[in-house]
């Protein structure tokens, strides 16, 4: 042998040491819920890490244990991730928004022996807690003690003197479920390697553009696809997070500004509402300079306001599934030569795969398609950090050379550009023809008093299908469907336009606020048009 590179593991708890290291002393901010708002630093948080290790090692905790959290975005959840990480045990991030059955489920299904949760939830945990059957400790992680250890305490009888364990890249670090809108909810076990390698791809300028300078506040919560693998990423490059437990929009205007936060990440609602209150009590956008928008696709009025504003939009995509970043909003090579609309045409795509990822669409017979910008296929994905089997599954949950079916449907262009058409079973077949309804839905929100809408499929006669749509006015709208209606005509094709318009008080969302169109499919599936 001539020559040879060094074999070193690519573990979570390098990203810590690595952070508590070299940026000990940048600054990391947690508002509570209870209104405080304290400060630390990486330095601080790496001790945690090791306090928290030698606690969980104290109760008999080590290498494969899950290790459970319910609780919002704030520092301590986040020195629990790397602390269980370096027992070897695995961080199993759990949604409180979720119904008591689907709770009990995944922490019965996951076997979890602990249960951290933040005081809000101590309703939650006493109502399912004699279902659960593995548990053996609940340890509260903020507030006054009422009952339940608490989490400050356990970590400050420590020293922090602690070494981590002997792991493995390919062993497991993290657990998070989907959402479970069909069946079971499923868990997705990452490993060190998935996890790591996904954090060093999200801090590309073409993903998520984080450096040291950064200032990220992630609305995205943390038991949401491990808050899009931020907290992770963050790490990397010792840049300044600042968590909020509380998602109100006046307390994160009032973070955004006061914090000077340069970057942010959550799902298209949490902009909705962020907009509602700065229409209402004024202000600016502070040091903002991008926004990642992913969970569901973005309407085109929201990413044309924010890049009016001077704020870059990062349209993303991906799952639970894929650690979750499949495909990020970067700029083409000829962004500067486009028009301001072209710009946003590009952005209101999903974006082009990063490094590692593949992409790929295939017909019903699951024959590849051509990435023509024309052609609409169901959306395949393979890579590093992709899943292979669920967790406790008996059999992998990809086919042949590894490709996961996502469930969407897309179109993929020449440059690798991805484009959302849809979820299978949300398209709405009319005629023998698709209309994408969230290309309806987004068009439909730029509709002057408009806050929200979805489209659904309701029975027709003669085409089988035709749209619906499902509108929320605005406060203080006077809205009407013809209005809604007249806005669509030079928006969508004239087959799309819906056959009629309804307005609703509120849309019903999933735990992670997307619109829950199932619920909407079977509230409307009676549903007898005007004209039919």
């Amino acid at each position: 042998m001539l020559g040879g590179i060094q074999t070193g593991k690519l573990l979570v708890t390098n990203l810590i040491d690595h952070a508590a290291r070299e940026h000990a002393g940048r600054e990391l901010v947690s508002y509570w819920a209870d209104g405080t708002l304290t400060r630390s630093s990486w330095g601080e948080v790496g001790l945690d890490a090791r306090k928290f290790a030698g606690a969980m090692r104290r109760l008999g905790m080590t290498k494969g244990d899950r290790i459970a959290t319910l609780a919002m975005n704030h520092l301590h959840h986040l020195s629990s991730w790397y602390g269980t990480a370096g027992i070897g045990g695995v961080l199993h991030t759990v949604n409180p928004r979720l119904f008591e059955e689907q709770l009990v489920y995944i922490f019965n299904h996951a076997e979890d022996r602990v249960l951290l949760f933040d005081k809000m939830f101590t309703l939650i945990v006493e109502k399912i807690k004699p279902k659960l059957t593995s548990i053996e400790h609940y340890i509260q992680f903020d507030g006054a003690k009422a009952g339940y250890p608490i989490y400050r305490e356990l970590v400050d009888a420590e020293n922090g003197d602690f070494e981590w364990a002997e792991m493995e890249e390919t062993d497991p670090v993290g657990l998070c479920y989907t959402s479970g809108t069909t069946g079971n909810p499923k868990g997705v076990l990452y490993t060190h390697r998935s996890n790591v390698i996904h954090a060093i791809t999200e801090v590309q300028p073409d993903v998520m553009n984080l450096a040291t300078r950064s200032v990220m506040l992630p609305v995205v919560p943390m038991f949401h696809a491990n808050a899009w693998g931020i907290p992770f990423a963050a790490a990397a490059v010792g840049a300044k997070l600042v968590f909020s437990a509380s998602n109100e929009a006046s307390v994160l205007w009032k973070l955004i500004r006061e914090e000077k936060v340069t970057h942010s990440a959550g799902v298209p609602t949490v902009w909705l509402g962020m907009f509602a209150d700065l229409d209402a009590n004024g202000g600016d956008y502070g040091a903002l300079d991008m926004v990642v928008i992913g969970g569901s696709a973005c309407p085109r009025a929201m990413i044309e306001r924010l890049m009016m504003a001077g704020v870059r939009v990062g349209h993303a995509w991906g799952m639970t599934e894929t650690s979750p970043i499949g495909t990020a909003g970067a700029y083409p090579a000829n962004w500067d030569d486009l028009s301001a609309e072209e710009q946003v045409d590009v952005i209101c795509m999903q974006g082009r795969p990063p490094f590692g990822v593949e992409l790929r669409i295939v017909d019903d017979a699951g024959d590849e398609m051509p990435r023509d910008g024309q052609s609409s296929g169901q959306l395949q994905i393979r890579g590093p950090w992709v899943i292979q089997r669920y967790f406790q599954a008996e059999e992998d949950a990809v086919g042949d050379n590894g490709w996961f079916d996502t469930g969407d449907v897309a179109i993929l262009h020449p440059d690798g550009t991805m484009q959302i058409t849809d979820r299978a079973k949300d398209v709405i077949k009319s005629g023998g023809e698709w209309i994408s309804s969230i290309e309806l839905e987004n068009a439909a929100v730029g509709c002057p008093g408009v806050a929200e809408a979805a489209a659904v499929g309701v029975y027709h006669p003669k085409w089988d299908e035709r749209p619906l749509l499902i509108v929320v006015r605005k406060p203080g709208s006077d809205v009407s469907g013809a209005d809604v209606q007249n806005y669509l005509i030079d928006k969508v094709a004239k087959w799309w336009l819906p056959d009629e318009v309804v307005f609703v008080d509120a849309l019903p969302h999933t735990a992670t606020g997307k619109i829950l169109k199932r619920a909407l499919r079977d509230e409307y599936k009676d549903y007898r048009l005007a004209s039919v």
